[in-house]
């Protein structure tokens, strides 16, 4: 990386989006806990970001680093207990508050101007999180801001003697309630740290292949695809990089949408990739017969797969590399502020192969986060019909269907999803969901069909809005696409009298039912 900004994360539930606030800006963020800053920081590295955080700086265990390390040699932003920490330790006083301030507030006054705060005024809302306040600041530094509670807003060093300059503030800009946060951000990032916001997809495509090509050389590399956009994308890395000496399997476990087995090898096959496609529906149905448990069949998923994809690269002696989608948010959320690393959570399809196997692992996508990984895959010409493509379940309709797996059952949600998806295309609504599909509930009931009496099965369409799956609100669908969308699945599929739509948010509910 030609340049980065690296943010020390303190366990704050916004750290990751400052990450991805700073990168909307063309800069590369690095996201590290606050006890792991190396004694040589990288050249690279152009400022540093403290984050907030759950804890308190009054707390007799409270999380801290030595900021002298940092402060005056590199320009540095703290963020709310980045910024109550900058003060207690340079000999300030943070007491806790008279009186919390959460949530909406407005910067009722800024003292003088200053590069910080170019095209922001007074009164500018921002979104406040604290119980603590700054009610001294150490010798040294200077206010900058007031919020309209009368609590300081922002402060920085007083410079001296060519130090590079170090910034705090109380609020968080990453928010889209703090209206010039990203404003503030860019004055930071690029007019104060001296950033170029040079960090484009294509700049990323080119550092990419260039890195692969000398990680890889001659070697070969065996990818899982499962037909979603990371595993796409870094196939398409892989073969600008590599070329023929890339190889990829899409295994049809037979819990795949309808029809999704056929169409994406054609895609694949258009992208010039070396895909094989393996079909092992019987060999899933016949490990998941009888298993209702919804862990139970996960594992049981996750572990055929293991089983087919290591009996099928035998006919690949020499590969010498196992490739992974595995993307930004997974590398985060494995890493614990307050202790040792644990484990990168394992992709279902892959976990444990490449011990087993012998294989050295290769993450083309591991710095990036969801959308960002899209808008590579655009400028890699990745075809719409998997760049726009719903998040699907790794373990597909197998945790769509409630109870245990049957052929049947299988082929019933397959044509109930095809309606549903279809519908959503044809009415304009698929591209304003995050991700939607249908559920097979093992309930029955009662209807009427002509002048008999049924006694069937009961499909949940369930539509979420999201940004990223972590928080999600349930889609207002038109009323009349889903009266649309009930009546064309009880009339199609044999076996449905009834359609439910679920309207519950994430949290409490999950985006899937298993």
């Amino acid at each position: 990386m030609n340049e980065k900004i690296l943010i020390l994360d303190f366990g704050s539930q916004y750290t990751q989006l400052i990450a991805r606030r700073v990168r909307e800006l063309n800069v590369y963020s690095e996201i590290i806990p606050y006890n792991k800053l190396p004694d040589t920081i990288d050249p690279s590295v152009r400022a540093i970001i403290l984050s907030g955080s759950p804890f308190s700086v009054r707390d007799e265990n409270a999380l801290t680093l030595d900021l002298n390390k940092i402060v005056g040699k590199l320009p540095v932003l703290g963020v709310c207990y980045g910024a109550q920490m900058m003060a207690k330790y340079f000999g300030g006083t943070v007491e806790k508050s008279a009186k919390r301030e959460y949530g909406k507030q407005a910067i009722s006054t800024i003292l003088k101007e200053d590069a910080f705060f170019e095209g922001i005024e007074a009164g500018s809302q921002v979104w406040m999180s604290h119980s603590d306040s700054i009610t001294k600041l150490p010798e040294g530094f200077e206010l900058l801001a007031n919020s309209e509670g009368g609590v300081t807003a922002a402060y920085k060093k007083t410079p001296q003697n060519g130090e590079a300059p170090t910034y705090c503030i109380q609020f968080h800009p990453e928010v889209t309630h703090s209206l010039d946060g990203l404003q503030l951000l860019k004055n930071f990032i690029i007019g104060i740290a001296g950033c170029k916001g040079d960090w484009t997809p294509a700049h990323f495509v080119e550092e990419t292949v260039t890195d692969l090509r000398k990680k890889l050389g001659e070697e070969h590399v065996l990818l899982a695809l499962s037909g979603g956009v990371d595993s796409s994308v870094a196939a398409l890395l892989l073969h600008k990089a590599i070329g023929k000496n890339l190889y990829c399997f899409f295994i049809d476990n037979g819990l795949l949408r309808k029809n999704e087995f056929e169409e994406v090898l054609t895609s694949y096959k258009g992208m010039g990739l070396n895909v094989v496609g393996v079909d092992a529906k019987q060999q899933f149905y016949d490990i998941l017969r009888g298993v209702s448990d919804p862990e139970a069949k996960r594992k049981a998923i996750g572990g055929m797969f293991i089983e087919v994809f290591e009996a099928e690269a035998k006919q690949f002696p020499d590969i010498k590399w196992l490739a992974q989608g595995t993307i930004y948010p997974d590398v985060i959320e494995s890493v614990s502020v307050h202790g040792p690393s644990v484990t990168i959570k394992s992709h279902h399809n892959v976990g444990g192969l490449p011990a087993k196997m012998g294989l050295k692992i290769v993450e083309p996508l591991r710095f990036l986060f969801k959308d960002e990984v899209r808008r590579v895959g655009r400028e890699l010409g990745l075809a719409d019909n998997i760049l726009k493509r719903h998040p699907f379940p790794g373990p597909g309709l197998g945790i769509r269907i409630l109870g245990d797996i049957t052929p049947e059952k299988v082929a019933m949600l397959q044509e109930a999803d095809a309606i549903y998806i279809n519908g959503l295309k044809k009415w304009g609504l698929y591209d304003e969901v995050w991700q939607a599909g249908t559920i097979l509930l093992p309930v029955q009931s009662v209807g009427v069909m002509g002048d008999e009496r049924t006694y069937e099965k009961t499909i949940a369409l369930r539509a979420v809005s999201s940004t990223d799956g972590m928080t999600a609100e349930w889609s207002h669908l038109p009323h009349a696409f889903l009266a649309e969308i009930s009546t064309d699945i009880i009339n199609n599929v044999r076996g449905i009298n009834r359609v439910v739509y679920d309207i519950s948010t994430k949290p409490p509910a999950t985006i899937e039912w298993e």
